[in-house]
């Protein structure tokens, strides 16, 4: 695996307790964000470097999240039927600020929207939602901070699954050596991949 990590009690240490944040693997120019996919689709996606095949729908909206613990919440480290294996994919920032600039949220939020009309129109024009969630911590409970998820549909998945992802890799085995550890209970042993704030980005919803 190219992802580098840390020590989970070093990541606790690092990252904010509470507030909505973007967090993800960076380098200087890319974000990684996460997707589990049962075996024929990750297949697929690993041979060829896109999102396709036979049993990938791109009909359907897909989600994509930055942040890993909220994945394994999501995969239950990757022993969830039809979410078997974990891929990291990394896109470049500026494709992801451009994704999240045409996210709009996927439930009515006063705070961005004037009115459900304005929001429902928006809603309606828009290939990608964007929803805040309760991060977790590796044994699934909810934290105070929350973490982004964005599902796309439409031309922006078509775009994304087929020519912004620069590289998918198969983080599979990782994740289940580390859930191996923590059905042991040593968390002080537990890895992750490194996180930090994203900080430069732009979007009108955040």
């Amino acid at each position: 695996m190219t992802i580098e990590t840390e020590l989970y009690i070093e990541h606790l240490k690092r990252l904010p307790e509470t507030g909505q944040h973007i967090l993800g693997h960076q380098s200087e120019d890319h974000i990684v964000v996460y997707q589990a996919y049962k075996k024929s689709i990750a297949d697929f996606a690993i041979t060829n470097q896109f999102l396709g095949g036979n049993d990938f729908s791109y009909t359907r909206m897909s989600w994509i999240k930055p942040n890993f613990l909220w994945m394994m919440y999501r995969c239950g480290w990757a022993e969830k039927e039809n979410q078997e294996r974990v891929l990291a994919l990394w896109i470049s920032k500026s494709d992801f600020s451009e994704i999240l600039k045409k996210a709009v949220y996927s439930s009515f939020n006063g705070l961005h929207y004037s009115n459900h009309e304005q929001w429902s129109k928006e809603l309606n024009s828009s290939d990608v939602r964007l929803q805040w969630d309760p991060d977790h911590d590796p044994y699934g409970n909810k934290m105070q901070r929350r973490a982004i998820q964005l599902g796309m549909k439409g031309e922006t998945l078509a775009k994304f699954g087929k020519n912004q992802i620069q590289r998918i890799e198969d983080i599979t085995e990782f994740v289940k050596s580390q859930k191996q550890i923590l059905d042991r209970n040593q968390l002080n042993e537990l890895c992750v991949p490194i996180e930090n704030v994203l900080e430069d980005f732009n979007s009108s919803v955040i």
